[in-house]
């Protein structure tokens, strides 16, 4: 599959590589800096104040949003086409959307939480785009989220009571600065200190199709996806810490179609099954 490829629509997708995948499935999260230009982002600051009209449940993307619209710009810029579309595919549905603020001085923080209830599938996942217009320093309270934390399944605000994990990213980023997530990532909207108010605007989409290679696959055989997949992070235990390792190996089997996959046996030395005996 070629890096950029062509839609239907005479704009590009720049797809994201086999690495970037990888640091997907372990790290739960990609970044992308200043994607967005500046005319863009000095345009959101008007939108998003305004509202960005409400789209029902389940809505196709082609449908969600009017062509010309702010939000239909940004998702056809080439970089945010691409990564969407290596993460969930070609035709995903809007499960919702909102512009999120975090006000000046407010003197508060969301507890750390995850999207959803516990979601139980092993061979699919949404993701989340963020987006930020603004840059966003230490001080205006930047999404803050826990590497390597979406596999491990929790409800909602179980991990509230967490105030802070060794290795948690605290995000501080350019303007046009946008973010894809997978849904069960440990996150919050941190304290505003700023005399700024804070934007960030926020798109869940349900694939559609089986995530399966729908990236640029060129780089499958880098040393550095085995890398990549094999990350530690320091709030890991170190016992059920390697259930993460165990778990992205699942998941790099169903994006890959590769059930021979496998980061120092840890899927395999499981995987055997009691048989009948000969006759």
């Amino acid at each position: 599959m070629e890096e950029t490829e062509k839609k239907t629509s005479g704009t590009t997708r720049q797809l994201l590589s086999s690495v970037q995948m990888a640091r997907f499935v372990a790290r739960g999260a990609v970044r992308l800096d200043a994607v967005v230009p500046p005319e863009m982002n000095a345009e959101a600051l008007h939108v998003l104040a305004a509202g960005v009209p409400e789209v029902p449940y389940g809505t196709p993307l082609s449908k969600a949003f009017a062509q010309g619209t702010f939000v239909d710009r940004l998702l056809e810029l080439p970089q945010v086409a691409g990564a969407l579309h290596s993460l969930v595919g070609p035709g995903p549905s809007v499960d919702h959307h909102a512009v999120h603020t975090r006000e000046p001085h407010e003197g508060q923080a969301q507890p750390l939480h995850a999207d959803a209830i516990i979601d139980v599938r092993p061979d699919a996942f949404d993701v989340q785009l963020m987006y930020y217009p603004q840059e966003v320093t230490l001080e205006m309270g930047g999404t803050l989220s826990v590497p390597g934390s979406h596999l491990r399944r929790i409800n909602e605000t179980d991990t509230g009571r967490y105030q802070n994990l060794r290795g948690q990213d605290r995000l501080v980023c350019p303007a046009g600065t946008v973010v894809f997530l997978h849904h069960g990532i440990w996150h919050g909207g941190r304290r505003n200190d700023s005399d700024i108010l804070r934007y960030m605007f926020k798109i869940r989409f349900n694939p559609q199709v089986r995530q399966r290679l729908l990236w640029d696959t060129t780089d499958l055989d880098d040393p550095q996806v085995r890398t990549e997949l094999d990350a530690h992070f320091p709030w890991y235990e170190q016992a059920t810490g390697r259930l993460e390792r165990y778990n992205r190996v699942l998941l790099w089997r169903e994006l890959t179609g590769d059930d021979a996959f496998d980061l120092d046996h840890w899927v395999t030395r499981v995987s055997n099954r009691p048989q009948e005996p000969a006759a």
